[in-house]
């Protein structure tokens, strides 16, 4: 139930707040609408081409939402309806992307365009009007770590300073151009520097967050079921149609990667520290990760394995992983960032936020909801391709 009379971390009142929610509907929007509905007096106007993931809050509102949330269609890359909804709002959040390591190889354009120049009137309106914006980009501006360049077995790629990610110091460090895969990190970086620099020139009050690897319920699809039966999610939802298959889970070259996870809900707390705390959030970009639940990719697949036996009843494979190539996988010009490990001091300092939900409980929450929620579509879609025409 929604509540008034909340304070910032300064114990001032918070005033109820119209915020447009740009990407609404996706996977990050619909988690960050159920939390302002549930839990603030403020308004959303949310936006986005489908609302599948929110359709419990807008199609329609049920009645203890009447005026509190409304959905509004559109595609902002050309929509002139969109400077109005920025106009009505005190503060826009940005969540729209084009954001599948397989679309940056196979799609650079369209990841480029979605990236960049499709937020470019976003940032423009909320400059114009005096906006407040939260901007989405990713860890991903990062590139590739500096101790990556270093020899395998050279002793200083175990010390922090050459592979611990930090907003205002560590260097974005990207591959060559023939490696498209940097399309989505390049168009990402300089987004971010076009909104650093509406702030320096114009007074454009900013956040930006770098998000690191947020997963849970509603997270990307499955392929075939609620996306494309030759698309590839993101690798939580890569290896959760893998496991509801019963497929092996791919590793790319090995598995070797090392990420962090962070869990959906722990990650909007921090989103809404920086709504309601702008004085402490302006100008700055923040990190949003857990480095508590740092391991390979590889690592991540044997968990995974090991819950989905768990909350699905189903015995694991013999052999539950393969290994596969980045070539065979992704194709031609994708290229990888060793490790991401974001440092946490600065949204520590400012906002107070320390990421709570071990990687096991998260995983464990995770995969009982892909399994409640696709495992039949996807027996059922199995079915379906092998059938063969009756004579």
């Amino acid at each position: 139930m929604a509540s008034g009379g909340r304070t910032d971390l300064d114990g001032a009142a918070v005033a109820p707040l119209t915020i447009c929610v740009i990407g609404a509907g996706g996977f990050i929007g619909s988690h960050l609408c159920e939390k302002l509905m549930a839990e603030t007096p403020h308004v959303v106007l949310a936006v986005d081409v489908y609302c599948d993931k929110i359709r419990h809050l807008v199609d329609p509102p049920p009645p203890r939402l009447a005026g509190r949330i409304s959905f509004h269609r559109l595609n902002i890359k050309n929509d002139s309806r969109l400077e109005g909804l920025i106009k009505m709002a005190d503060l826009t959040i940005n969540l729209a992307a084009i954001c599948t390591p397989a679309d940056y190889n196979t799609r650079p354009l369209d990841t480029i365009y979605s990236n960049f120049i499709d937020a470019l009137p976003v940032v423009k309106y909320c400059s114009e009007n005096s906006k407040r914006l939260i901007h989405f980009s990713t860890c991903e501006v990062y590139g590739k770590t500096i101790g990556s360049f270093l020899p395998k077995d050279h002793p200083l790629r175990k010390e922090p300073e050459f592979y611990v990610l930090t907003e205002d110091e560590s260097p974005c460090i990207f591959g060559p151009i023939v490696k498209q895969r940097w399309s989505y990190a390049c168009a990402k970086q300089l987004i971010e520097r076009l909104v650093f620099a509406e702030g320096a020139e114009n007074g454009l009050e900013f956040t930006i967050v770098r998000p690191f690897n947020w997963i849970g319920p509603r997270m990307d699809f499955i392929p075939g079921v609620d996306g494309p039966s030759e698309g590839v999610p993101r690798v939580l939802a890569c290896f959760s149609n893998n496991l509801l298959r019963r497929e092996p889970l791919k590793l790319v070259d090995g598995g070797e990667s090392q990420r962090t996870f962070v869990y959906i809900k722990d990650a909007i707390e921090a989103v809404l520290l920086m709504i309601e705390n702008p004085a402490r959030a302006n100008g700055h970009i923040f990190n949003v990760g857990n480095p508590d639940n740092e391991v390979t990719v590889r690592e991540l697949a044997e968990m995974m394995t090991e819950v989905y036996a768990k909350v699905s009843g189903e015995p694991p494979l013999e052999e539950p992983v393969i290994d596969v190539s980045a070539k065979e996988f992704y194709g031609e010009g994708y290229d990888d960032s060793d490790k991401r490990i974001p440092d946490m001091t600065l949204i520590n300092k400012q906002l107070g936020w320390n990421p709570k939900t071990p990687l096991k409980d998260l995983l464990e929450t995770t995969l009982t909801y892909q399994h409640k929620t696709y495992k039949e579509a996807v027996k059922t879609q199995m079915c379906l391709a092998t059938a063969t025409p009756s004579s």
